[in-house]
């Protein structure tokens, strides 16, 4: 008897362990919709849904994930905010695209002085495959040997020559670039139609430089003119670094805007 009734204490007391175990994991574990959040976000990387794709309604959604409509909708008004996801009024929720519109509203911020946006043209100067600077290695996070791609640019306002860029991106993630294709206007849509990579975010250092003679020849300004300098590293959705871009402007006819808030 005094067995049976040990055993029968360790067993609620093992039981009342799984439960403070269980209150402990759902006191830190995320909220629902961060959840959701998350599983979607990591859809997105994986490329589960393409871009320009719809996907599931949030009902389809909800019932796949165990969750009510209500938290699904919460973590797709989060990623649409991020412009990771667009709605079209009557038919759903899709994976956004690197469109034109999209590039010069989110991630180009230079505006004429009289308020006209505009994506420049460009023309490449060179391109080439080879080994990493020190300051490449550490802003794109590149392992030993790794190579990569870098090329230069000028681009244009209405046939004015404003900025001198200088683009690096890990050959690793982008096999052939800069040999058997040549880096068109778009670089964003090219990356994700071409290669399936997709910018998500981008974090910006910017100063003032000196023009250089080779830049002032490209610019048709003289040597030392004051220039804006934009030093880009762009990131995916899983914070991977996949392009470091030096962008040094002349702002004689452009300023640099950013807009905050809704």
């Amino acid at each position: 008897m005094a067995t049976s009734a040990r055993k029968q204490t360790r067993a609620r007391t093992a039981k009342k362990t799984r439960k403070r175990g269980t209150k402990k994991a759902r006191a830190n574990s995320l909220p629902l919709y961060q959840q959701v959040d998350n599983i979607i976000r990591q859809r997105l990387i994986d490329n589960v849904w393409k871009p320009g794709e719809a996907l599931p309604s949030e009902m389809q959604l909800a019932a796949e994930l165990e969750v009510s409509q209500g938290t699904v909708r919460k973590a797709l008004n989060d990623l649409v905010a991020e412009n990771l996801l667009y709605r079209r009024q009557g038919l759903g929720t899709f994976v956004s695209e690197h469109t034109e519109r999209r590039a010069l509203f989110f991630f180009f911020k230079l505006m004429g002085k009289d308020g006209s946006r505009a994506l420049p043209e460009s023309k490449v100067l060179e391109c080439e495959q080879t080994d990493p600077t020190e300051e490449e290695i550490e802003r794109l996070k590149l392992g030993a040997g790794a190579k990569v791609v870098r090329f230069t640019r000028v681009r244009w306002f209405q046939d004015v020559p404003t900025i001198v860029e200088t683009i690096t991106l890990p050959q690793e993630m982008f096999p052939d670039f800069g040999i058997e294709m040549q880096p068109p206007n778009n670089l964003f849509r090219f990356y994700q139609t071409v290669y399936g990579v997709s910018v998500a975010k981008a974090e910006e250092h910017i100063t003032a430089v000196a023009a250089t003679p080779e830049e002032a020849k490209l610019l048709g300004i003289r040597p030392g003119h004051p220039l804006l300098q934009i030093d880009r590293v762009s990131m995916l959705l899983d914070g991977r670094p996949m392009e470091r871009r030096i962008s040094r402007c002349n702002t004689a006819n452009h300023e640099y805007v950013t807009e905050r808030g809704s």
